[in-house]
């Protein structure tokens, strides 16, 4: 399944700067007819939409509020792809006093956010052809690093939800994309620590959207998460990519 994103409508979650930022302007460059720039306070979007003018929209979408969301699939009625972008993270240990708080904050983000979009955009991807939609994962979804363990749990837990929205979401024809970044330069990354050496955003949103184009299902778009993807390829195509009945 492959998709063409030229004059499409695409939304975009968590839009306002670093990775969904990127997302957003590799839309609009590859032809999207209008964006939604989906975040938390509409006005953080001011600067794309000054930018960009009419092609992009704000809507108002907190993960952690299934209200907005369900709002702004109505606002998003037109949408042929939704960008599942946004998301957090805390640096912990498995054994810090506060891990348990942290992972169910994470996941509260990371993965009940990512159902409560699926639910709400399913039926209008839908009635819309069918569409696309995509989960900003991480290369922490296959490996799990001992200073943001809780993490790692929320990513691999959000990679599972992704795998199963991909064999839900066939019959009606939506393709789904699961991108597995490794380090990235965004506010994030730099309170993560993450050095000079990590990737620019706009490598995300290339192969985010070539995935999408030549119907991939997984997207490793930076050189520390191509090297997973290499390490991680056979167990794709012999487990993850295979029906097993």
């Amino acid at each position: 399944m492959a998709f063409n994103l030229k004059e499409k409508i695409v939304l975009v979650t968590g839009a306002n700067r670093g990775i969904g930022k990127a997302l957003v302007e590799e839309a609009l460059h590859r032809g999207a007819a209008k964006v939604y720039a989906a975040v938390r306070n509409v006005e953080t979007a001011a600067p794309l939409v000054a930018e960009h003018g009419a092609r992009v929209m704000p809507v108002g979408l907190d993960l952690n509020d299934p209200a907005s969301i369900t709002a702004a699939a109505k606002v998003a009625g037109d949408v042929d792809v939704v960008v599942n972008n946004a998301g957090v993270m805390r640096m912990l240990t498995a054994l810090d006093a506060d891990a348990i708080d942290t992972l169910q904050f994470e996941m509260e983000s990371n993965v009940y956010g990512l159902i409560r979009v699926a639910q709400a955009f399913a039926p209008v991807l839908k009635a819309n052809g069918g569409g696309v939609f995509v989960q900003l994962n991480s290369i922490a979804s296959v490996k799990t690093f001992g200073n943001v363990a809780t993490y790692c749990a929320s990513k691999s837990a959000s990679y599972a939800i992704t795998q199963g929205l991909r064999d839900s979401l066939r019959e009606q024809g939506t393709q789904v994309v699961s991108v597995h970044p490794g380090p990235i330069k965004t506010d994030m990354g730099v309170a993560a620590g993450f050095d000079d050496t990590a990737a620019a955003p706009s490598l995300v949103a290339v192969d985010t959207f070539d995935a999408i184009a030549e119907g991939r299902f997984h997207a490793w778009p930076d050189p520390l998460a191509e090297q997973v993807g290499a390490a991680y390829a056979r167990f794709a195509t012999n487990i993850v990519n295979r029906d097993i009945k």
